[in-house]
């Protein structure tokens, strides 16, 4: 019999005490593994719908037929990674995480339901702050400085607006967001997942640096609610060859 709730690792970081915890819930008779920052809860595999989304609808925006190199920032339970790795025409997959605690979660195996996150040979997890390699010309693959990559997909602050650190604010400006777009290769995607509900202003300003951009509303079943919740996924191209 598995225990009502357990904390499988817990961990001080400069941006707070992170842990992760699994827990039984009674009401829907399964277990829920959930990250905590702090006092704030970060991520739940309750919900999960949005994150698998990102990953959908920015590797749906691509035209190239296979060997795409895909960066992911945040990797969190490793749900938006899973479901790029789940893409056959993924050639690369690196996945940027500022605490190293959280890489290491995957490392060990305490989130089975993301397995091939850590095993998988396209895969890399590289611990490093996703803001400050983007506004580096040489990106996000240590590997190989300066190379392009077909799709970029965040998913670290609750928002543009809801940051985790203030530090993240120069990202979502017309000057960052050029920078970004700098590290696509034409006709390469950036997608964003956010708590809160579209952003006008944002599309507008991902519409000046991109040559297309939109916000799809992400709806899901609330089960500790009773009722639906939504999230959003930003998704933006650049011009193409």
């Amino acid at each position: 019999m598995s225990l009502r709730f357990e904390e499988l690792a817990w961990r001080e970081t400069p941006m707070g005490e992170i842990s992760l915890r699994r827990r039984r819930d009674p009401m829907l008779g399964i277990e829920v593994y959930e990250v905590k920052l702090g006092d704030e809860f970060l991520m739940s595999s309750l919900f999960t719908v949005a994150e698998i989304e990102l990953a959908r609808l920015g590797l749906d925006e691509v035209t190239e037929p296979a060997g795409l190199d895909v960066v992911v920032g945040g990797l969190g339970l490793g749900y938006t990674a899973r479901t790029v790795l789940d893409d056959p025409r993924v050639r690369s997959l690196v996945v940027v995480d500022a605490i190293e605690e959280v890489i290491s979660w995957h490392r060990r195996g305490l989130l089975p339901f993301a397995g091939a996150v850590a095993t998988d040979p396209r895969c890399r997890l590289v611990h490093a702050d996703f803001f400050a390699l983007t506004a580096d010309p040489a990106g996000y693959d240590p590997a190989t400085p300066g190379r392009q990559v077909h799709v970029v997909l965040l998913d670290i602050d609750h928002s543009p607006s809801h940051l985790l650190n203030p530090g993240h604010a120069a990202f979502y400006t017309a000057d960052g967001l050029r920078r970004l777009a700098a590290h696509l290769h034409p006709g390469g995607v950036f997608g964003l997942w956010s708590n809160d509900p579209p952003d006008d202003a944002f599309t507008a300003l991902l519409g000046e640096v991109f040559a297309t951009a939109r916000a799809e509303v992400v709806a899901f079943p609330n089960p500790l609610q009773g009722r639906t919740s939504t999230n959003t996924v930003y998704v933006a191209r650049t011009p193409g060859v």
